[in-house]
């Protein structure tokens, strides 16, 4: 059976390739190892659930681009807000290259996304869940 861990290694391996380091100025971490105080474009993966002792197991897991905000003028007044061209660009990215990985004897299906504010360190992270059906052990 596979477990949490296994999933995440999975999804690294899927990421790990130039078309995704090359397109972040960070990197990207398992579970809660991205640095707490990092500036930088980072891909952070976590998986939130995964079914035990059963085939086909059924999982979920995360994927999380975090990006810098950038400021704007509302009424004179400057706010920090997502850079939404840039979480759109990384998203893309990363979901083309989800739907091109082969992985064998297990599909993954991008669910659902959405876009998360962090605004204690001003950035927006774009948050892609993602549906496991693993029919191997």
């Amino acid at each position: 059976m596979k477990t949490s861990f296994e999933l995440e290694q999975t999804l690294y391996r899927a990421l790990d390739v130039s078309a995704i380091k090359n397109a972040i100025s960070g990197g990207i971490f398992l579970g809660d190892t991205r640095p707490v105080d990092s500036e930088n474009e980072d891909i952070t993966i976590n998986t939130i659930t995964i079914s035990t002792d059963a085939c086909p197991q059924t999982a979920t897991s995360n994927i999380n681009i975090h990006v810098a905000d950038v400021e704007t003028k509302v009424n004179g007044k400057v706010h920090m807000v997502a850079n939404r061209i840039r979480l759109k660009a990384l998203s893309d990215k990363v979901l083309n290259q989800l739907r091109i990985t082969q992985f064998t004897g297990m599909k993954i299906v991008p669910m659902m996304m959405s876009v998360l504010d962090e605004p204690s360190i001003h950035q927006h992270y774009a948050n892609i869940r993602v549906d496991w059906n693993i029919q191997i052990d």
